[in-house]
Parts: C-alpha cells; structure tokens; sequence
C-alpha cells in the first residue's frame, strides 16, 4: 500500500469514527478479529488436514496426493507456530519496588482506585525524559495482559510532584475500563500484530510466503483503520488526567515538559558531550542534570520552544496528537508555565542510589564512545590552532571553517568577524553568509534579513534555507513589529524553494536506493562532525554513507545514511531513522535508512562501500 493509500484510509476512519463512535468502534473490533481470525483458521486447517491424513492411512492406500497434503499442512502448521511464538522484550531499565519509592506505589494506588483500571504489575525507572505504559499479552498473541509502567529519571528531576502525578494519570488512563477495554485490546493486538510481521519476515519457505501474503494486504489496513482509535485514546487519557489532578495541572504539565524537552535534548545533552574536550573521562550525566534543572530554562529559549511546540501539526506519522490540539481539548491556552521548583525526585526513597546507578550504567556504556569523542574534538582544536596561525592569510573557505569549528565547540563563540573578514574576500560566499546570519541577534531583523536577501540570491542551493530563516525572523513577534509584506514576500519564495526541496527529495526517495550513488563527497571535517553525532546516537552500531546523484539537481549535495540499530523493533527503527533526518550534520539532504529487511544488511555491506563509522572503533 502507498502513502496516498494509506492516508486516504486514515482519513475514512476519522470521518467513521466522528459521523458514529460507536459503530467505528464495532468496525474496528471487527477488522482485528479477522487478523485472529486468519491464524486460527490456517491452525486450525493445518491440523485438521494431518488428522484427516494420519486417520486414513489404515484406511486407503497411501498415495502422492496424501504425502502432498500432509507436507502441505506440516508446512502450515510450523510457519504458523513459528510465528505465533511472539517474545515481547522486558522494558529497559531496572524494576522498582514498593520498599524503594513507597510514596510512588502510594501515588498509584490512589490512581488506580480513582479510576477503577487493572493493576499495574510492574514499575521500572530508566534513563529517558519520558513515562510510558504499555501491556503485553502473557501468551503471544493470546491471554491476559501484563501492564508495565516505566518512568524516566530525568522527568522526575524536571517536574514536580503533582505535574508528574497528572502525566502518570494520562499513562493509567490508557487501561481504563469500559470502552476504553476495546483501546486497550486494540493497542495490545497492534504491539503483536508488529511482532508477527517481523517473525514473518524472518522465516522462509512456501507456508510462510503463504501468511506475508494476507498480512502485507491486513497490516497496513489494520494500521489505518485504527489509528483514530489510538487518537481519540490519547485524548480520552488527557482528559483523565485533567479530571484527577485539574485541567490546568495537565496543560502546564504538558507544557512544561515540551519545553523543557526540547532544552533537553539541545542544550543539556550538547553541553555534557562537550566536556569530552577537557575530560577524557566520561563523568556522570545525571549528577550533573540534577544540579542543572535548579536553574529553569531562559526566557528567550522556553518562548521560542514554546513557539515551536505550538507551530506543530498533527500527522500521520503519530498517533500522539501535538500540543496545541492537546491543550485545545482541554480548555486551556498556551501559556508560559510556572516550573517546577520541588523535583518530583522525592518520590523515590534513595534518590543519591538511583543517580549514582545510572550514571555508572552510562559510563560503563560509553567510555569508548567518549574517548572517540575526546579525540574528534581535540582534532577540531588542533585544526582551530592551524588556521588561526594562518590569520588573515586564510582562504574565504578556511575562513568559514575557522568559524564554524569554534562555533562547534562553543555555540556562542565570538566568531562574527570571521564570517565578516570571508565575506570581504567573497561578497556572495554562501558558507560565510550564513554563519553570519546565525550571529547576528534576532532582534536585529533588519541586518539579518539584509543578509538573507543575499545568501538566497547566491545560488539555488542555500534558497531554501535562506526562506526558511526569513519567515522564521518574520514570525517572531519578539524580533520586532509586523511586516506584511515582507513576510509575504518570504512566504512566497519558501513555497517555491520547498516544491523545488520536494522534488529533490522525491528522487532521492523515489528511486532505488543503490542506484545513482557514488562515494561520499565529506572532507576530513564534515566526517567528523557526522561521526560525532552518529556517538550521541546511542541505538546505533555502524553507519555507512553514499552520495545520491540527483539528476534534476546535480549540483545538490544529497545521501543516504544506512544505520544498523541492534535491539529496537522496527517502529522505533523508523522512528530514529526520522529524527536523524533532521539533526545529523550533513552539508545537504539525507535519507536514513536501517539496515533490515529492506536493505538487507548484507545488500548495503555490498554495495554502499564500507562503514564510515563503527561505535568504539
């Protein structure tokens, strides 16, 4: 099924699921019980036709005909065994008892009487600024549901107490009773419908050809038809949330935690990779996170994050619906949050044990990773050091990579007047042109946008992002007053400068992906900096990266990054994939690709000729 396929069915259920919820409902109950449907049936076809042929052995001479349909329901009944043996992985981190975080269990209890839902079986406290609750069927794809609640350290160190309660209401809300029973069923059946896919995918031969046949045509259906479900299920969770602890509680929480969020994945975790310059060991970052989240975000980021959250757009690639339609389902505005000063940390009884835990679970994982990045950024240095020898003797582009390479060890680093110093060498230069533009404050719209006016008309390649960055500027009330049309102007040449980003990126993804492909083009510096993010990238064991030769926009730099990512199921895959789409450092557009079942690993080790990075290496 393609993509237009897929939204157009997405699109159906939401029409069904608004004209009448509970006949949608009825529907989806319906289209998943055929999935269940299907394996009974080939089980129950396999077996019967072996007892029909074992019963009649005595009976009739045995002939071809049997030998055949006995091979042919062996073959059913193993294919369809095998992939019924569906192992869900244990959630990472290390499980809490009541005797470690009694006022947590307390907390729980009170939510779980309040909204009258099952159990919750299992607590586990790991590393991640997030909470999740997810059930598991005990027995494949059959049986009751174990329901596992995990919670990150960090969110308890961001948030405090009741804020954090109304985030574990919305977890708890997804196992409500009534009809919520059918939202619960149908978010364990897609978790096993994911893992039958890729047992599937593994396992070769007729009979198992057999089954891919109907789950390539059910999976993506399943998928569409349900994913109203899962959106409305989202919203029924929120508004849980807001009835137990006060809608206004749910929305600063949920606020607060996409702002601080964004701080901490592009701030905290920056600033702590970048004491691998003077630290060639790797220190603890937790320790380290609990004294910095006593300081809240600045002013100027948490509006901007704060903007950014809002600009957002519900999608398909989510079933989590973005913050603006969340808040809008609560009654609330958007608003700058009051933070948390009491750390919702004291629900924990030993707070300095699980600290010190996870820092030295992450210095375990990551010495070699650290040290790699010890050296990368005393290269940078080193190169730092050349060029600022060279002074005034440097090329326009040795310029701009002075610039940039202090800029990388420091984002605020004073380098402004080298970017100057390139541009009176090379007026157009589009590398200085931009690095200027970045320095220059936003409340000087009218120097920044003067810039942009020249980096757009340097060539076709930086118009895109020269558009981008001028709306931007024109959108930020806090930049200056309202320009019409100017932004008009801008608007205008974004939408151009993305059909043109459409196009380019439509060949890069419309065609095969090992053809029209040569070496990487990346010189010793922009390797590096890729590298340095493939460390961060904590799920990923090898990278490999080819050039991709546009033939509408050859003067495009475009590649494709094929990442192996050992131990995530192939939802996170994608999800991963996505997100480095948008942060890896590349001088152009990347598709990112894991090395699965398309491409094979195999494939890629072939053909995309040889890893660039290998973790530890």
């Amino acid at each position: 099924m393609d993509r237009a396929d897929f939204v157009h069915l997405v699109r159906l259920s939401e029409h069904a699921s608004a004209d009448d919820s509970a006949r949608y409902r009825r529907s989806v109950a319906a289209f998943a019980a055929l999935g269940y449907l299907w394996v009974l049936g080939c089980l129950g076809l396999s077996v019967g036709l072996i007892a029909w042929v074992l019963s009649s052995i005595g009976e009739v001479r045995f002939n071809f005909t049997r030998g055949w349909l006995l091979l042919f329901a062996a073959g059913l009944l193993w294919a369809t065994l095998r992939a019924l043996w569906v192992r869900f992985d244990e959630p990472e981190g290390i499980e809490l008892h009541r005797e470690d975080a009694p006022a947590l269990f307390e907390a729980l209890d009170r939510i779980r009487s309040k909204i009258k839902g099952p159990p919750v079986h299992h607590v586990y406290l790991d590393d991640e600024f997030n909470a999740s609750i997810r059930q598991v069927p005990r027995f494949g794809l059959f049986g009751g549901a174990v329901n596992s609640l995990s919670i990150g350290l960090p969110l308890l160190m961001m948030l405090d107490r009741r804020r954090l309660l109304s985030v574990l209401a919305h977890e708890y809300g997804h196992l409500r009773g009534n009809h919520g029973k059918l939202s619960a069923w149908i978010y364990r059946t897609r978790l096993s419908w994911l893992k039958l896919d890729a047992n599937l995918q593994r396992n070769e031969g007729v009979m198992a050809l057999f089954s891919q046949a109907f789950f390539r045509w059910y999976f993506p259906r399943f998928a569409a038809k349900t994913f109203a479900l899962a959106r409305q299920d989202e919203y029924e969770a929120d508004r849980i949330s807001g009835r137990l602890l006060g809608s206004s509680v749910a929305a600063a929480a949920l606020t607060e935690i996409a702002i601080k969020g964004n701080w901490y994945a592009n701030e905290f975790w920056p600033w702590h990779w970048a004491r691998a310059e003077h630290e060639p060991q790797p220190p603890g970052p937790f320790a380290a996170l609990r004294k910095r989240v006593r300081t809240p975000p600045g002013d100027d980021f948490a509006r901007q994050a704060l903007r950014e959250a809002m600009r957002r757009v519900s999608d398909l690639e989510d079933t989590h619906p973005v913050l603006r339609d969340r808040l809008e389902a609560l009654g609330q505005k958007a608003a700058m949050p009051e933070w948390s000063m009491r750390p919702a940390l004291e629900l924990l009884a030993d707070r300095k044990k699980w600290i010190e835990y996870f820092d030295s679970q992450w210095r375990r994982a990551h010495a070699a990773d650290w040290k790699q990045h010890h050296a990368h950024r005393a290269r940078i240095r080193e190169r730092i050091a050349v060029l600022a020898a060279r002074g005034e003797r440097n090329t326009p582009d040795e310029m701009v990579e002075w610039a940039d390479s202090e800029r990388r060890l420091d984002p605020a680093a004073p380098v402004r007047l080298r970017y100057e110093s390139a541009l009176q060498i090379a007026p157009e230069h589009p590398g200085a042109l931009r690095g200027l533009a970045q320095m220059l404050p936003a409340s000087d719209r009218e120097a920044r946008l003067a810039v942009l006016e020249r980096l757009h008309g340097s060539g076709a390649a930086s118009r895109w992002w020269a558009a981008r960055s001028a709306v931007a500027s024109l959108e930020d009330p806090d930049a200056g007053p309202h320009d019409e049309e100017a932004l008009k102007l801008w608007r205008g040449r974004l939408k151009e400068a993305e059909e043109a980003e459409e196009r380019a990126w439509e060949e890069i993804t419309g065609t095969p992906f090992f053809s029209q492909i040569s070496r990487h083009d990346l010189n010793d510096y922009e390797l590096g900096e890729l590298r340095a993010d493939l460390v961060r990238c904590l799920p990923a064991s090898r990278a490999w990266l080819v050039r991709k030769n546009l033939r509408e926009f050859p003067w495009r730099r475009a590649y494709i990054v094929f990442v192996e990512l050992p131990g995530l199921d192939d939802e996170d895959r994608w999800n991963l994939c996505r997100q480095l789409e948008q942060t890896l450092t590349l001088p152009g557009a990347a598709l990112v690709l894991w090395a699965g079942h398309s491409p094979k690993l195999e494939d890629i080790e072939r053909e995309a000729f040889g890893a660039v990075w290998t973790r530890g290496a």
